[in-house]
């Protein structure tokens, strides 16, 4: 029997025109921004005429530490969407855009899985409605003004050896990360070193997500700070005078997109930092619009929840009063047994010592959620060779930590598979929880929070990094930056800064290689261990099965 691909249960799908979706949230066609037949842009004036509205519940979706086994934490995202709706209550999902550089990488497409995914998913991994193109250019409009400023006398006295501001392309391209530009006659520029970071790296990827509306996104983007004089004075974007001209170019892409899961619930999929490198989490925009729109909002946040669920707490709910009314996390057996130690190819085989093992992880992030004040439910997403005893393991080590732990067959059965959790969140977003916080207060030193995060999220002994870092924290302070929430760059694999190291390690030490400034987005970046803000294509890229076939259908993206 032919196994059906996730591109050809999408292609098979009952797609409903983008208007009638639109009508599911009472949003009228004229406030409909159409990209085709099946996505839309969601106007700004619509937007902003909600504003007196109550909003919905919040459910946030995270995971234990990811594998290369997979997690499957955007397919339990749509599908709890999809099992709200088939349980009577008004759902809305809201994820990220996929970025172009891991599509041709090593993941693959962003979009869920199986019965449980977004449409079109080939536009939403591919160009989509142009978004990414869009913050590429104004980023790069940006970097092109700073040297020409430099080229025509330049006035503002940019020290041209302490620009900070790369280059970005939404590509994995290694060879780009250093280079040298302007080489050539003087006509060419003043020769010096620069680089390219990845799109969803960009801090106007950032903005993007962080801004509630033009006027503040224009705010923002002429905040960034962009170079330092030789003083170490430093000059902003608006000193160029680049925020309008780039404010002009994201306009559109300000704008929320809808979509439809297979099963037609709304989807807006909106923005897309990195969350090993980025805040890892869709715009505030679309969260919040949707929140007026509908009852319950269900929205993922990237990678384990050492580093998605915590910056969506500590940077996007800090920015915006949000907080969420539940959480799921999500786990399945395949990638518990690889934290107890399984190699990939083994792992088709029932091991209940390993999955064990592979627990404490689990375990982990569960209590690092609980102390953020939340309550959490376990999804354990189901693979077919899942075997009975293993699914009863990890109810059985969730029950001893006080939580449960509900499996879900929503890849396999869509919304059907997935009712039990649908029901078991809204329970828990009816309980009132009062005692929500944040991990650590705004007026906490910089480097403190660092710490913070470090010791109580990655159960760190220490944090490792240079005065040269701790004086640099220290200038941002006096500067006035001080208040700043910790946007934390490393590997998602790990509770540590090494990849390899599953589990729950404890005792480790964290080294802070780099921090930067994001002073419009409104964060600080630490990035530690071995991190890189422009990936590489692995030694097979994805890219080399992507093709189109003899119907013009494409194939290979999934």
């Amino acid at each position: 029997m032919h196994h059906q691909t996730d591109i050809e249960i999408a292609r098979a799908a009952a797609k409903k025109p983008i208007q009638e979706i639109g009508e599911q949230l009472g949003i009228p066609h004229s406030e409909l921004l159409p990209f085709g037949h099946d996505k839309a842009k969601i106007s700004a004036s619509f937007i902003e005429s909600l504003q007196n509205r109550p909003n919905g519940k919040l459910i946030l979706v995270t995971a234990i530490s990811p594998t290369p086994a997979g997690e499957g934490k955007t397919t339990t995202t749509v599908g709890l969407a999809d099992g709200l709706q088939a349980i009577g209550k008004k759902s809305v999902v809201c994820i990220r855009e996929a970025s172009l550089g891991p599509c041709f990488g090593m993941k693959g497409g962003a979009a869920g899985g199986g019965y449980a995914q977004v449409i079109p998913m080939e536009d939403i991994n591919l160009h989509f409605t142009g978004d990414f193109h869009a913050i590429t250019s104004a980023h790069n409009l940006l970097a092109a003004m700073i040297d020409n400023h430099i080229y025509w006398g330049n006035k503002l006295e940019i020290d041209p050896r302490r620009v900070a501001w790369k280059r970005i392309m939404d590509m994995n391209d290694r060879s780009l990360r250093e280079i040298v530009i302007s080489l050539g006659d003087a006509t060419n520029g003043f020769p010096r070193q620069a680089g390219f970071d990845i799109t969803v790296a960009s801090e106007v990827m950032a903005i993007l997500c962080l801004s509630k509306d033009l006027k503040d996104l224009q705010e923002r983007l002429g905040r960034m700070i962009v170079a330092y004089r030789r003083d170490h004075s430093p000059i902003y974007a608006s000193d160029l005078k680049a925020d309008g001209a780039m404010t002009v170019l994201l306009q559109q892409a300000m704008q929320p997109n809808l979509v439809q899961t297979l099963e037609n619930t709304p989807a807006f999929v909106h923005g897309g930092p990195f969350a090993n490198i980025a805040h890892g989490c869709n715009s505030i925009i679309a969260t919040q619009t949707a929140l007026k729109l509908t009852d319950y909002v269900v929205t993922e946040a990237g990678f384990g929840a050492d580093l998605g669920a915590e910056k969506f707490i500590d940077i996007k709910c800090r920015k915006t009063g949000l907080k969420p009314d539940a959480v799921v996390l999500v786990a399945t057996v395949r990638a518990l047994k690889m934290n107890g130690g399984v190699t990939k190819e083994n792992l088709g085989q029932e091991n209940l010592p390993a999955l064990q093992k592979g627990c404490a992880n689990l375990g982990r992030h569960l209590e690092n959620l609980r102390n953020f004040g939340l309550p959490v439910v376990i999804a354990i997403n189901h693979f077919s060779a899942d075997t009975e005893a293993e699914i009863q393991a990890v109810q059985a080590y969730a029950a001893e930590h006080g939580a449960q732990a509900i499996l879900c067959q929503h890849w396999a059965k869509g919304s059907a598979g997935l009712t039990e959790l649908a029901k078991q969140v809204v329970a828990m977003t009816e309980q009132p929880h009062h005692d929500f916080h944040y991990l650590y207060p705004d007026h906490l030193a910089l480097f403190k929070k660092i710490e913070t995060i470090a010791k109580q999220i990655y159960r760190a002994d220490e944090v490792l990094a240079d005065q040269k870092i701790r004086d640099q924290l220290k200038r941002w302070e006096e500067q006035g930056y001080g208040h700043l929430p910790i946007c934390m760059a490393k590997t998602q694999y790990s509770f540590t800064t090494d990849p390899d190291r599953r589990g729950a390690p404890s005792g480790h030490s964290v080294p802070v290689r780099e921090v930067r400034l994001s002073a419009g987005a409104g964060f600080i970046v630490a990035i530690c261990g071995e991190i890189m803000t422009m990936p590489g294509l692995p030694k097979l890229p994805a890219a080399e099965q992507i093709h189109l076939n003899e119907q013009g259908e494409i194939e290979g993206l999934f």
